[in-house]
């Protein structure tokens, strides 16, 4: 069942009047997600982000999708060198050597975690005890850009072995898959969120 309009009143500022803009942040953004598959992507695609719009990225998203094989990690990691410049010839995606080549090893990372019973999605909710951090930003301007949370995660990933996982991008990805709520208490987002985390097991 798709989740219902969000009333254009108090909805956050920053997807403007873009219709897949505001269909994304309705819709997705803040949303639990506990996928370790789908977390993945979300991970990759904002590492693509990085210098970057997100908006840039979510136009591109199903070019994305359909040249990285659904962003399936198994996969990802057995890319030879044919495939990267492959990838580099692609008008569909942003053609950046160290991004697509950071994608490969990420995904071998993602592996390894996994290989090890502990499990992608258990790795990064850990960060938060399981248990989405609810904010209660009245405003914008006071959104942080980076947390002490972020940062202990992007220090985690990158001993994992993962790249373009600075912690303003994570902390943008958690943002994102609804490791924290960062909609606006004017948004009815906001609330809807804290409805499904409610409802969501892990």
């Amino acid at each position: 069942m798709a989740p219902a309009k969000t009333s254009d009143a108090g909805r956050c500022p920053w997807p403007g009047e873009d219709p897949l803009y505001v269909a994304y942040h309705d819709e997705e953004w803040g949303v639990p997600e506990y996928d370790s598959r789908a977390l993945f992507e979300k991970l990759i695609l904002d590492g693509f982000q990085a210098g970057l719009s997100w908006i840039t990225i979510l136009r591109k998203r199903e070019s994305f999708r359909e040249a990285f094989d659904g962003f399936e990690p198994e996969t990802i990691a057995r890319y030879r060198p044919a495939k990267v410049e492959k990838l580099l010839k692609n008008p569909g995606i942003i053609r950046h050597r160290g991004k697509i080549e950071a994608t490969i090893g990420n995904a071998k990372a993602w592996l390894e975690i996994e290989e090890k019973g502990e499990g992608f999605s258990n790795f990064l909710w850990d960060f938060v005890d399981g248990t989405p951090v609810q904010n209660r930003w009245k405003s914008i301007r006071q959104v942080p850009a980076e947390t002490p949370m972020s940062i202990a995660m992007s220090k985690e990933l990158k001993k994992r072995g993962f790249k373009f996982c600075g912690p303003t991008i994570v902390y943008a990805f958690a943002q994102a898959v609804g490791i924290v709520n960062d909609h606006l208490v004017t948004c009815p987002r906001h609330a809807s969120c804290s409805t499904l985390v409610r409802n969501q097991k892990r």
